[in-house]
């Protein structure tokens, strides 16, 4: 069985775009299925295919996935010639402990900013809990930029897992215009110049205009 992705819409679903991203990175062909998010049948039409109700969903040979970074963690082990995670020990404990904290925190950021790649407006006021995340995020950045990211654009370099987590967020920081270091804004530039995050943005496009 050939893998499998159920997602939703690619204007709006960050955590789809994330497991999209980790396919890419693994360079193994799938198939997607895009399940319209905020329809009256979405959640019935989701469960389906997971039991959570809720998108990505990774379809494999042995069975279903249904959490991006368990999704990812698949890949990882599934295609370990392809390097999701970086090279070295430290790196990858690094590199998966700001992937765990991407998918666990930073709800203010969620609840105030929600991805939607067809946006390009400032909010009115952005609140002092968003202010916060903001900063935090650009200090993981730098952080990673710094220690791990000698040999290339991304976080850790080459481009790994941990962009593929980030680059949601590289949405929100444009769409809403949210006022960056030059180090994180050129970092944004960087998910924006990735062809895969490119080819996701463009199939966005084509959905956003239908």
């Amino acid at each position: 069985m050939a893998l499998s992705l159920v997602i939703g819409d690619k204007t709006y679903s960050s955590w789809s775009l994330r497991a999209a991203l980790a396919l890419e990175l693994a360079g193994t062909p799938y198939s997607e299925q895009v399940i319209r998010l905020n329809q009256p049948d979405t959640r019935a039409r989701i469960l389906e295919h997971s039991p959570t109700g809720k998108v990505p969903l990774l379809k494999t040979a042995e069975g279903s996935i249904w959490d991006s970074l368990a999704i990812s963690e698949y890949l990882a082990e599934t295609f370990p010639e392809a390097h999701l995670w970086p090279r070295g020990a430290y790196a990858r404990a690094i590199a998966r402990s700001v992937c765990a904290e991407m998918h666990s925190s930073f709800v203010p950021l969620r609840t105030a900013m929600p991805m939607d790649l067809s946006r390009d407006e400032a909010l009115a006021e952005v609140p002092a809990d968003v202010l916060a995340d903001i900063e935090r995020i650009s200090a993981i950045w730098a952080r990673c930029r710094s220690e791990f990211g000698q040999d290339g654009p991304y976080l850790f370099g080459h481009v790994s897992l941990a962009d593929a987590f980030f680059a949601p967020v590289a949405v929100r920081f444009r769409g809403y215009r949210a006022a960056l270091s030059a180090e994180a804004a050129a970092y944004v530039e960087t998910i924006y110049q990735w062809p895969a995050f490119q080819r996701w943005q463009q199939a966005a496009r084509e959905e956003h205009s239908a």
